[in-house]
Protein backbone atom coordinates (compact mmCIF):
# COMPACT_ATOMS: atom_id res chain seq x y z
CA UNK A 1 0.00 0.00 0.00
CA UNK A 2 3.02 2.31 0.05
CA UNK A 3 2.32 3.09 -3.62
CA UNK A 4 -0.89 4.86 -2.62
CA UNK A 5 0.62 6.73 0.34
CA UNK A 6 0.08 10.46 -0.20
CA UNK A 7 2.21 11.60 2.75
CA UNK A 8 5.13 12.76 0.52
CA UNK A 9 2.71 14.85 -1.57
CA UNK A 10 0.60 16.18 1.29
CA UNK A 11 3.65 16.90 3.46
CA UNK A 12 4.91 19.49 0.96
CA UNK A 13 1.93 21.70 1.81
CA UNK A 14 2.06 21.28 5.60
CA UNK A 15 3.95 22.98 8.39
CA UNK A 16 6.59 20.65 9.83
CA UNK A 17 4.66 20.39 13.12
CA UNK A 18 1.63 19.07 11.22
CA UNK A 19 3.75 16.38 9.58
CA UNK A 20 4.57 14.68 12.90
CA UNK A 21 1.08 13.11 13.34
CA UNK A 22 1.35 11.66 9.83
CA UNK A 23 4.75 10.12 10.57
CA UNK A 24 3.45 8.64 13.83
CA UNK A 25 0.56 7.08 11.90
CA UNK A 26 2.88 5.59 9.28
CA UNK A 27 5.08 4.14 12.04
CA UNK A 28 2.05 2.46 13.61
CA UNK A 29 0.99 1.03 10.23
CA UNK A 30 4.57 -0.23 9.58
CA UNK A 31 4.49 0.83 5.94
CA UNK A 32 8.16 1.80 6.03
CA UNK A 33 11.28 0.72 7.89
CA UNK A 34 11.16 2.00 11.48
CA UNK A 35 14.74 3.30 11.43
CA UNK A 36 13.97 5.34 8.32
CA UNK A 37 10.94 6.79 10.08
CA UNK A 38 12.99 7.72 13.16
CA UNK A 39 15.65 9.34 10.98
CA UNK A 40 12.96 11.36 9.19
CA UNK A 41 11.63 12.56 12.56
CA UNK A 42 15.11 13.61 13.73
CA UNK A 43 15.69 15.59 10.53
CA UNK A 44 12.27 17.22 10.82
CA UNK A 45 12.82 18.14 14.48
CA UNK A 46 16.20 19.68 13.74
CA UNK A 47 14.47 22.72 12.22
CA UNK A 48 12.23 23.26 15.26
CA UNK A 49 12.88 24.25 18.88
CA UNK A 50 11.48 20.97 20.30
CA UNK A 51 14.88 19.87 21.55
CA UNK A 52 13.65 17.47 24.25
CA UNK A 53 11.50 15.64 21.72
CA UNK A 54 14.44 15.51 19.29
CA UNK A 55 16.68 14.01 22.01
CA UNK A 56 14.07 11.37 22.78
CA UNK A 57 13.75 10.34 19.13
CA UNK A 58 17.54 10.36 18.74
CA UNK A 59 17.84 7.99 21.71
CA UNK A 60 15.42 5.57 20.06
CA UNK A 61 17.38 5.73 16.82
CA UNK A 62 20.75 5.38 18.57
CA UNK A 63 20.08 3.63 21.90
CA UNK A 64 23.80 3.12 22.54
CA UNK A 65 24.72 6.79 22.03
CA UNK A 66 24.21 9.93 24.09
CA UNK A 67 22.54 12.94 22.39
CA UNK A 68 25.11 15.03 20.49
CA UNK A 69 26.55 18.12 22.14
CA UNK A 70 24.85 20.34 19.56
CA UNK A 71 21.44 19.28 20.89
CA UNK A 72 22.46 20.01 24.49
CA UNK A 73 23.75 23.46 23.53
CA UNK A 74 20.62 24.17 21.48
CA UNK A 75 18.45 23.30 24.47
CA UNK A 76 20.25 25.85 26.66
CA UNK A 77 19.89 28.49 23.93
CA UNK A 78 16.17 27.79 23.59
CA UNK A 79 15.56 28.12 27.35
CA UNK A 80 17.50 31.39 27.46
CA UNK A 81 15.65 32.87 24.47
CA UNK A 82 12.28 31.90 25.94
CA UNK A 83 13.09 33.69 29.21
CA UNK A 84 14.17 36.81 27.29
CA UNK A 85 10.92 36.95 25.35
CA UNK A 86 8.84 36.39 28.48
CA UNK A 87 10.58 39.30 30.20
CA UNK A 88 10.17 41.55 27.15
CA UNK A 89 6.42 40.85 26.95
CA UNK A 90 5.56 40.60 30.65
CA UNK A 91 4.00 44.08 30.81
CA UNK A 92 1.93 43.67 27.62
CA UNK A 93 0.73 40.20 28.61
CA UNK A 94 -0.15 41.36 32.12
CA UNK A 95 -2.27 44.21 30.81
CA UNK A 96 -4.03 42.17 28.12
CA UNK A 97 -4.73 39.32 30.55
CA UNK A 98 -6.90 41.64 32.66
CA UNK A 99 -10.58 40.82 31.86
CA UNK A 100 -11.68 44.47 32.02
CA UNK A 101 -8.95 45.59 29.62
CA UNK A 102 -9.69 42.69 27.26
CA UNK A 103 -13.36 43.70 27.20
CA UNK A 104 -12.45 47.31 26.37
CA UNK A 105 -10.16 46.18 23.55
CA UNK A 106 -12.92 44.09 21.98
CA UNK A 107 -15.29 47.06 21.96
CA UNK A 108 -12.79 49.38 20.22
CA UNK A 109 -13.20 49.05 16.47
CA UNK A 110 -10.76 51.70 15.27
CA UNK A 111 -7.14 50.53 15.35
CA UNK A 112 -5.83 54.05 15.93
CA UNK A 113 -8.03 54.44 19.02
CA UNK A 114 -6.80 51.13 20.41
CA UNK A 115 -3.13 52.05 19.98
CA UNK A 116 -3.76 55.47 21.53
CA UNK A 117 -5.58 53.97 24.52
CA UNK A 118 -2.84 51.42 25.23
CA UNK A 119 -0.11 54.03 24.96
CA UNK A 120 -1.81 56.66 27.14
CA UNK A 121 -3.27 54.48 29.86
CA UNK A 122 -0.82 51.56 30.01
CA UNK A 123 2.35 52.94 28.44
CA UNK A 124 2.31 50.20 25.79
CA UNK A 125 3.69 51.35 22.47
CA UNK A 126 2.86 49.69 19.17
CA UNK A 127 6.53 48.75 18.74
CA UNK A 128 6.19 46.27 21.62
CA UNK A 129 3.51 44.28 19.75
CA UNK A 130 6.27 42.61 17.73
CA UNK A 131 7.68 40.98 20.89
CA UNK A 132 4.29 39.41 21.57
CA UNK A 133 4.26 37.96 18.06
CA UNK A 134 7.82 36.63 18.48
CA UNK A 135 6.89 34.99 21.81
CA UNK A 136 3.85 33.30 20.25
CA UNK A 137 5.93 32.06 17.34
CA UNK A 138 8.71 30.81 19.63
CA UNK A 139 6.24 28.96 21.87
CA UNK A 140 4.80 27.30 18.79
CA UNK A 141 8.27 26.22 17.64
CA UNK A 142 8.84 24.76 21.12
CA UNK A 143 5.66 22.70 20.85
CA UNK A 144 3.65 24.76 23.36
CA UNK A 145 0.60 25.09 21.14
CA UNK A 146 -1.74 26.24 23.91
CA UNK A 147 0.52 29.17 24.78
CA UNK A 148 1.04 29.98 21.10
CA UNK A 149 -2.73 30.09 20.46
CA UNK A 150 -3.33 32.39 23.43
CA UNK A 151 -0.61 34.88 22.47
CA UNK A 152 -1.57 34.83 18.80
CA UNK A 153 -5.16 35.64 19.75
CA UNK A 154 -3.94 38.58 21.84
CA UNK A 155 -1.68 39.79 19.06
CA UNK A 156 -4.47 39.52 16.49
CA UNK A 157 -6.63 41.88 18.56
CA UNK A 158 -3.90 44.53 18.49
CA UNK A 159 -3.15 44.72 14.78
CA UNK A 160 -5.23 45.78 11.75
CA UNK A 161 -6.17 43.23 9.03
CA UNK A 162 -3.62 44.84 6.72
CA UNK A 163 -0.68 44.24 9.07
CA UNK A 164 2.17 42.30 7.45
CA UNK A 165 2.01 39.65 10.22
CA UNK A 166 -1.76 39.10 10.11
CA UNK A 167 -1.60 36.27 7.56
CA UNK A 168 1.13 34.44 9.49
CA UNK A 169 -0.87 34.94 12.68
CA UNK A 170 -3.92 33.29 11.12
CA UNK A 171 -1.84 30.35 9.90
CA UNK A 172 -0.21 29.94 13.32
CA UNK A 173 -3.54 30.06 15.13
CA UNK A 174 -5.03 27.43 12.81
CA UNK A 175 -2.04 25.12 13.22
CA UNK A 176 -2.13 25.48 17.01
CA UNK A 177 -5.82 24.63 17.21
CA UNK A 178 -5.34 21.63 14.90
CA UNK A 179 -2.48 20.26 16.99
CA UNK A 180 -4.57 20.70 20.16
CA UNK A 181 -7.48 18.99 18.37
CA UNK A 182 -9.87 21.87 19.06
CA UNK A 183 -11.94 21.11 15.99
CA UNK A 184 -14.74 23.64 16.55
CA UNK A 185 -12.29 26.52 16.95
CA UNK A 186 -10.15 25.23 14.08
CA UNK A 187 -13.21 25.21 11.80
CA UNK A 188 -13.80 28.88 12.61
CA UNK A 189 -10.13 29.62 11.91
CA UNK A 190 -10.43 28.04 8.46
CA UNK A 191 -13.28 30.43 7.65
CA UNK A 192 -11.28 33.44 8.88
CA UNK A 193 -8.18 32.41 6.96
CA UNK A 194 -10.09 31.74 3.73
CA UNK A 195 -11.79 35.11 4.04
CA UNK A 196 -8.44 36.86 4.56
CA UNK A 197 -6.86 35.11 1.58
CA UNK A 198 -9.80 36.06 -0.67
CA UNK A 199 -10.30 39.66 0.50
CA UNK A 200 -6.78 40.90 1.23
CA UNK A 201 -4.92 39.56 -1.77
CA UNK A 202 -2.47 41.96 -3.48
CA UNK A 203 -2.90 42.82 -7.16
CA UNK A 204 -0.72 41.42 -9.94
CA UNK A 205 0.09 38.13 -11.66
CA UNK A 206 2.77 37.22 -9.10
CA UNK A 207 0.32 37.98 -6.30
CA UNK A 208 -2.32 35.74 -7.91
CA UNK A 209 0.18 32.90 -7.97
CA UNK A 210 0.80 33.47 -4.26
CA UNK A 211 -2.96 33.38 -3.59
CA UNK A 212 -3.18 30.09 -5.47
CA UNK A 213 -0.39 28.72 -3.28
CA UNK A 214 -2.11 29.95 -0.12
CA UNK A 215 -5.34 28.24 -1.12
CA UNK A 216 -3.46 25.02 -1.82
CA UNK A 217 -1.96 25.13 1.68
CA UNK A 218 -5.34 25.79 3.26
CA UNK A 219 -6.85 22.86 1.36
CA UNK A 220 -4.28 20.51 2.89
CA UNK A 221 -4.35 21.97 6.40
CA UNK A 222 -8.15 21.81 6.46
CA UNK A 223 -8.08 18.03 5.98
CA UNK A 224 -7.18 17.66 9.67
CA UNK A 225 -10.34 19.53 10.62
CA UNK A 226 -12.81 18.31 8.04
CA UNK A 227 -12.21 14.63 8.73
CA UNK A 228 -12.46 15.07 12.50
CA UNK A 229 -15.32 17.53 12.87
CA UNK A 230 -18.89 16.08 12.92
CA UNK A 231 -19.94 18.41 10.08
CA UNK A 232 -16.57 18.43 8.41
CA UNK A 233 -17.46 16.59 5.21
CA UNK A 234 -20.14 19.14 4.36
CA UNK A 235 -17.64 21.93 4.86
CA UNK A 236 -15.07 20.13 2.72
CA UNK A 237 -17.55 19.70 -0.14
CA UNK A 238 -18.65 23.33 0.03
CA UNK A 239 -15.05 24.59 -0.06
CA UNK A 240 -13.42 22.08 -2.42
CA UNK A 241 -16.24 21.41 -4.88
CA UNK A 242 -18.67 24.32 -4.60
CA UNK A 243 -16.08 27.10 -4.45
CA UNK A 244 -14.66 27.62 -7.99
CA UNK A 245 -11.46 29.24 -6.68
CA UNK A 246 -10.55 26.26 -4.52
CA UNK A 247 -11.65 23.71 -7.12
CA UNK A 248 -9.32 25.48 -9.56
CA UNK A 249 -6.50 25.25 -6.99
CA UNK A 250 -7.08 21.51 -6.66
CA UNK A 251 -7.10 20.94 -10.41
CA UNK A 252 -4.06 23.17 -10.97
CA UNK A 253 -1.81 22.47 -7.97
CA UNK A 254 -2.90 19.35 -6.12
CA UNK A 255 -5.19 16.91 -7.98
CA UNK A 256 -4.36 14.23 -5.37
CA UNK A 257 -6.90 16.00 -3.12
CA UNK A 258 -9.55 14.34 -5.29
CA UNK A 259 -9.11 11.27 -3.07
CA UNK A 260 -10.41 13.21 -0.08
CA UNK A 261 -13.10 15.05 -2.01
CA UNK A 262 -14.39 11.76 -3.42
CA UNK A 263 -14.45 10.13 0.01
CA UNK A 264 -16.34 13.09 1.50
CA UNK A 265 -18.96 13.04 -1.27
CA UNK A 266 -19.53 9.29 -1.11
CA UNK A 267 -19.83 9.22 2.69
CA UNK A 268 -22.08 12.26 3.09
CA UNK A 269 -24.02 12.98 -0.11
CA UNK A 270 -27.15 11.22 1.18
CA UNK A 271 -27.51 13.65 4.06
CA UNK A 272 -27.45 16.69 1.74
CA UNK A 273 -30.44 18.03 -0.24
CA UNK A 274 -28.10 18.55 -3.22
CA UNK A 275 -26.61 15.05 -2.93
CA UNK A 276 -27.31 13.97 -6.49
CA UNK A 277 -25.99 17.22 -7.87
CA UNK A 278 -22.67 17.07 -6.02
CA UNK A 279 -22.26 13.44 -7.05
CA UNK A 280 -22.75 14.45 -10.67
CA UNK A 281 -20.28 17.33 -10.30
CA UNK A 282 -17.73 15.00 -8.70
CA UNK A 283 -17.96 12.53 -11.60
CA UNK A 284 -17.39 15.41 -14.02
CA UNK A 285 -14.25 16.57 -12.17
CA UNK A 286 -12.85 13.03 -11.90
CA UNK A 287 -13.31 12.51 -15.64
CA UNK A 288 -11.50 15.79 -16.36
CA UNK A 289 -8.56 15.01 -14.06
CA UNK A 290 -8.16 11.27 -14.62
CA UNK A 291 -5.03 11.93 -16.69
CA UNK A 292 -3.32 13.81 -13.84
CA UNK A 293 -4.41 11.74 -10.82
CA UNK A 294 -6.20 8.48 -10.11
CA UNK A 295 -6.24 5.92 -7.34
CA UNK A 296 -8.67 3.12 -6.36
CA UNK A 297 -11.07 5.60 -4.75
CA UNK A 298 -11.44 7.82 -7.83
CA UNK A 299 -11.31 4.78 -10.12
CA UNK A 300 -14.23 3.25 -8.21
CA UNK A 301 -16.40 6.26 -9.09
CA UNK A 302 -15.18 6.21 -12.69
CA UNK A 303 -15.90 2.49 -13.09
CA UNK A 304 -19.39 2.86 -11.63
CA UNK A 305 -20.60 6.13 -13.18
CA UNK A 306 -18.59 6.41 -16.40
CA UNK A 307 -17.97 2.85 -17.57
CA UNK A 308 -20.86 1.16 -15.68
CA UNK A 309 -18.40 -1.64 -15.04
CA UNK A 310 -19.81 -3.39 -11.96
CA UNK A 311 -17.07 -6.00 -11.80
CA UNK A 312 -14.45 -3.27 -12.04
CA UNK A 313 -16.22 -1.24 -9.34
CA UNK A 314 -16.30 -4.31 -7.08
CA UNK A 315 -12.56 -4.88 -7.54
CA UNK A 316 -11.79 -1.21 -6.91
CA UNK A 317 -13.95 -1.21 -3.77
CA UNK A 318 -11.80 -4.02 -2.34
CA UNK A 319 -8.70 -1.91 -3.06
CA UNK A 320 -10.39 1.16 -1.55
CA UNK A 321 -10.63 -0.59 1.80
CA UNK A 322 -6.85 -1.02 1.86
CA UNK A 323 -6.23 2.58 0.79
CA UNK A 324 -8.58 3.94 3.46
CA UNK A 325 -7.02 1.77 6.12
CA UNK A 326 -3.56 3.22 5.44
CA UNK A 327 -4.55 6.89 4.99
CA UNK A 328 -4.12 9.12 8.05
CA UNK A 329 -7.16 11.27 7.25
CA UNK A 330 -9.51 8.55 5.99
CA UNK A 331 -8.91 5.60 8.30
CA UNK A 332 -11.93 6.56 10.44
CA UNK A 333 -14.18 6.74 7.34
CA UNK A 334 -13.54 3.18 6.17
CA UNK A 335 -16.78 1.53 7.32
CA UNK A 336 -18.99 4.46 6.28
CA UNK A 337 -17.32 4.67 2.88
CA UNK A 338 -17.69 0.94 2.14
CA UNK A 339 -21.33 0.94 3.23
CA UNK A 340 -22.23 3.93 1.05
CA UNK A 341 -20.18 2.61 -1.88
CA UNK A 342 -22.06 -0.70 -1.78
CA UNK A 343 -25.32 1.21 -1.73
CA UNK A 344 -24.24 3.16 -4.82
CA UNK A 345 -23.42 -0.08 -6.67
CA UNK A 346 -26.76 -1.49 -5.64
CA UNK A 347 -28.69 1.60 -6.78
CA UNK A 348 -27.06 1.70 -10.20
CA UNK A 349 -27.52 -2.05 -10.62
CA UNK A 350 -31.21 -1.77 -9.70
CA UNK A 351 -31.81 0.92 -12.31
CA UNK A 352 -30.85 -1.58 -14.98
CA UNK A 353 -32.44 -4.78 -13.62
CA UNK A 354 -35.94 -5.32 -12.26
CA UNK A 355 -35.31 -8.84 -10.92
CA UNK A 356 -31.91 -9.52 -9.38
CA UNK A 357 -30.36 -12.73 -8.14
CA UNK A 358 -29.15 -12.38 -4.55
CA UNK A 359 -26.13 -14.61 -5.33
CA UNK A 360 -25.15 -12.41 -8.25
CA UNK A 361 -25.71 -9.26 -6.19
CA UNK A 362 -23.56 -10.65 -3.38
CA UNK A 363 -20.69 -11.09 -5.85
CA UNK A 364 -21.02 -7.47 -7.00
CA UNK A 365 -20.93 -6.24 -3.40
CA UNK A 366 -18.10 -8.47 -2.15
CA UNK A 367 -20.46 -10.13 0.35
CA UNK A 368 -21.71 -13.61 1.14
CA UNK A 369 -25.28 -14.39 -0.08
CA UNK A 370 -26.55 -14.59 3.51
CA UNK A 371 -25.01 -11.26 4.44
CA UNK A 372 -26.22 -9.66 1.19
CA UNK A 373 -29.79 -10.82 1.86
CA UNK A 374 -29.69 -9.42 5.39
CA UNK A 375 -28.24 -6.16 4.06
CA UNK A 376 -31.12 -5.83 1.56
CA UNK A 377 -33.66 -6.64 4.28
CA UNK A 378 -32.23 -3.81 6.38
CA UNK A 379 -32.49 -1.42 3.41
CA UNK A 380 -36.15 -2.33 2.86
CA UNK A 381 -36.86 -2.03 6.59
CA UNK A 382 -35.26 1.42 6.77
CA UNK A 383 -37.24 2.63 3.75
CA UNK A 384 -34.14 3.06 1.58
CA UNK A 385 -35.37 0.51 -0.97
CA UNK A 386 -38.73 -0.15 -2.62
CA UNK A 387 -38.44 -3.90 -3.28
CA UNK A 388 -39.47 -7.37 -2.17
CA UNK A 389 -37.41 -10.51 -1.57
CA UNK A 390 -38.48 -13.84 -3.11
CA UNK A 391 -36.73 -16.23 -0.71
CA UNK A 392 -37.71 -19.37 -2.65
CA UNK A 393 -36.10 -18.21 -5.90
CA UNK A 394 -33.38 -16.15 -4.18
CA UNK A 395 -34.35 -12.99 -6.04
CA UNK A 396 -34.88 -9.34 -5.25
CA UNK A 397 -37.88 -7.94 -7.15
CA UNK A 398 -37.79 -4.18 -7.61
CA UNK A 399 -41.07 -2.27 -7.36
CA UNK A 400 -41.79 0.56 -9.76
CA UNK A 401 -41.64 3.86 -7.89
CA UNK A 402 -45.06 5.46 -7.49
CA UNK A 403 -45.00 9.25 -7.52
CA UNK A 404 -46.69 10.89 -4.57
CA UNK A 405 -49.78 13.08 -4.95
CA UNK A 406 -47.62 16.10 -4.16
CA UNK A 407 -45.19 15.23 -6.98
CA UNK A 408 -48.08 14.69 -9.42
CA UNK A 409 -49.59 18.09 -8.57
CA UNK A 410 -46.21 19.80 -9.02
CA UNK A 411 -45.73 18.09 -12.38
CA UNK A 412 -49.20 19.13 -13.56
CA UNK A 413 -48.57 22.68 -12.39
CA UNK A 414 -45.33 22.82 -14.37
CA UNK A 415 -47.23 21.69 -17.47
CA UNK A 416 -49.96 24.29 -17.00
CA UNK A 417 -47.35 27.01 -16.47
CA UNK A 418 -45.59 26.13 -19.71
CA UNK A 419 -48.88 26.08 -21.65
CA UNK A 420 -49.89 29.46 -20.18
CA UNK A 421 -46.57 30.97 -21.24
CA UNK A 422 -47.01 29.58 -24.75
CA UNK A 423 -50.50 31.11 -25.02
CA UNK A 424 -49.20 34.48 -23.78
CA UNK A 425 -46.38 34.47 -26.31
CA UNK A 426 -48.82 33.58 -29.10
CA UNK A 427 -51.14 36.43 -28.08
CA UNK A 428 -48.26 38.90 -28.01
CA UNK A 429 -47.14 37.86 -31.50
CA UNK A 430 -50.68 38.20 -32.81
CA UNK A 431 -50.98 41.66 -31.25
CA UNK A 432 -47.70 42.76 -32.86
CA UNK A 433 -48.92 41.73 -36.30
CA UNK A 434 -51.95 44.01 -35.91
Amino acid sequence: MAQYDLTPLVGKYLDRHLVFPLLEFLSAKELYDEREMLQAKVELLSSTQMVDFAMDVYSKLHPDKAPPESMVEKRATVVLRLKELQVATSHVVGVLADPETAHRIQNIREQSQLVEMLEKEYNIKSDSFANLYELAKFRYECGNYQGAAEYLELFRQLIPPTDENMLNTLWGKLASEILMQNWDVALEEITKLADHIDNHAPIGSAAQLEVLQQRSWLIHWSLFVYFNHPKGCDGLIDLFLRNPSYLNAIQTMCPHILRYLTTAVITSHRSRPDGREILRDLVKVIRQETYSYHDPITEFVEALYVSFDFDGAREKLAECEQVLQHDFFLVACQETFVENARLLIFEIFCRIHQCISIDKLAQKLNMTPERAEQWIVDLIRNAHLNAKIDSEKGHVVMSAPTPSVYEQVIEKTKGLSMRAQSVMQACEKKGNYR
